[in-house]
């Protein structure tokens, strides 16, 4: 499980702005405290300038864990798992994100806004969440993961 006494980092380019700007509101309201990365506007900008933040808060222990949203969020999750200590996992149903934190202990979830609807964004928010690493085999295979 998460240690949610640290802040949730969440950052997003200007295709996921619109659902970044809802889901901090939305954590918020639900109690957690929330580190936003950015962008701060809707205007067009390159996603990994705001992906680097959320993977090093994230890879620092500065967060408990980070959200990541862009159109396809295909580059945000390939920005975020340039980091050694980062597991960014691509999550587009809910069972995807269980998955990534059951078998592959996913640090970072990333969500392509263009392709869910926000609702559906914050069922797979919640379930990433509330989603324990499973351990035993999957920690054996979360183990060769690093480069290092």
């Amino acid at each position: 499980m998460f240690d949610l006494s640290r802040p949730i980092a969440i950052g997003s380019d200007h295709a996921g702005f619109e659902y970044k700007e809802a889901i901090v509101k939305w954590l918020t309201e639900k109690g957690y405290q929330v580190s936003d990365k950015g962008v701060d506007a809707n205007k067009s900008v390159d996603y990994p300038d705001y992906a680097h933040p959320v993977a090093e808060s994230v890879e620092k222990g500065e967060a408990a864990f980070g959200i990541l949203l862009c159109g396809s969020a295909n580059g945000v999750c390939i920005t975020a798992n340039k980091h050694q200590g980062i597991r960014a996992g691509l999550s587009f149903e809910t069972e995807v994100a269980r998955l990534i934190r059951q078998h592959n202990d996913a640090n970072v979830i990333c969500i392509p806004a263009r392709f869910v609807s926000l609702e559906y964004a914050k069922q797979m928010l919640d379930i990433f969440i509330t989603t324990p690493f499973e351990g035993g085999r999957h920690q054996t295979r979360v183990n060769k993961i690093s480069c290092n």
